[in-house]
């Protein structure tokens, strides 16, 4: 009887999913609430520099400086400090869960003011602060840049960003974020992307897998977990992480206005359309002469302007889809007329106004 159970709902399974359904464990498409990272920050100063830090027109560098040798028992004048081997930075990191005193982790230093670059840095004692104002970590070490950059005489060189830079366990935890498993009766489990067949299917998953009704879809998002009678908690969520789930994934469609860069899922599915495509281009040029009078004129050299405006109406490209056709063909067909990115994220958005695309598309 209970093969029978089984293997009905993998049938079910496979008609609510269909031939396009994936497995993908728990532990990649859901987190458990309330076992999450947690954003820290800081404001510290990089020392070490070759000239390319702050400049004197920056004046919190100075301050800083001068509040951390007043500490130090020095006392000096913060107009008397030139800052060109430092610079002030922001330091951010992410504080795991469970972490406890003595743990590292990684951060990541950002320069606050005009400094040219943080090769050769170190940075000093930095805390790192919670949302709640408390401090979670101290942060120092050498800084790792990605790039660098160099000038001489005018020219300059760069590389990547090299007013970013990462301090690979340059941070200390001294306070962990508190959070007991013991006792718990119960868990949440939070899907990435919110879908009702998912969080049913995942359900349905777990509790086949604990051999008992322990989890229940409450939304689109949320599944409760039951912890059974002195159950082990740690066992029982490494057991719920390693289940499979089938999923179906959503049809979409992203777009990066910025860069041009267009990703099509392989869910898209395409209906009949016909797609006419041109477009104006115009250009404008802008010339100046010089208007010399006669040698005898009264006159005085003048710089006249002469624009000139040239518009030009490509012709129309024209692609038909037939009943069926795929995301591959679409592309090749796109590729074919020599449309550019510009011109296959406006096809995409008038497709999906037409009804032809039956996806979601995401702008970033």
């Amino acid at each position: 009887m209970r093969a029978f159970v089984v293997l009905l709902l993998l049938l079910i399974t496979g008609v609510m999913f269909g031939a396009d359904a994936r497995l993908a464990h728990v532990k990649d498409i859901a987190t458990i609430e309330g076992i999450r990272e947690n954003q820290l920050v800081g404001y510290g100063i990089v020392v070490g520099l070759q000239g390319t830090g702050d400049s004197q027109q920056t004046g919190f560098p100075m301050q800083t400086l001068a509040a951390t040798l007043s500490r130090m028992g020095v006392s000096v004048p913060s107009n008397g400090i030139r800052v060109q081997n430092l610079a002030a930075v922001f330091v951010s990191a992410s504080l795991p869960p469970f972490a406890r005193p003595g743990t590292r982790i990684d951060v990541t230093v950002a320069a606050a003011g005009d400094a040219k670059s943080l090769d050769g840095g170190m940075l000093l004692m930095t805390p790192l602060y919670g949302a709640d104002g408390r401090i979670y970590a101290q942060a120092q070490g050498s800084l790792a840049l990605g790039g660098y950059s160099v000038s001489a005489n005018g020219n300059t060189k760069q590389t990547n960003h090299p007013t970013t830079a990462r301090i690979p366990t340059g941070a200390m935890v001294e306070r962990g974020v508190p959070l007991e498993l013991a006792g718990r009766q119960t868990f949440s489990l939070l899907l990435n992307d919110a879908d009702f067949r998912s969080a049913e299917s995942m359900a349905t998953a777990v509790n086949k897998a604990l051999g008992r009704s322990a989890a229940r879809a409450m939304d689109s998002r949320r599944i409760e977990l039951q912890v059974g009678p002195g159950e082990d908690i740690p066992q029982l969520l490494a057991r719920v992480e390693a289940v499979e789930v089938a999923l179906a994934p959503s049809a979409r469609v992203i777009v990066n206005e910025r860069t041009g860069t267009v990703v099509i899922g392989g869910q898209v599915v395409l209906q009949p359309v016909s797609i006419l495509h041109g477009g104006l281009s115009v250009n404008v040029v802008s010339e100046f002469e010089v208007s010399q009078p006669n040698a005898f004129a009264q006159g005085t050299t003048q710089v006249v302007q002469q624009t000139k405006v040239d518009a030009k109406d490509k012709p129309v490209n024209r692609i038909e889809l037939k009943q069926g056709a795929t995301v591959e063909e679409l592309v090749k067909d796109l590729q074919a007329i020599g449309a550019t990115a510009r011109d296959v994220i406006s096809i995409l958005q008038a497709m999906k106004a037409a009804g032809a695309l039956e996806a979601e598309i995401e702008v970033l």
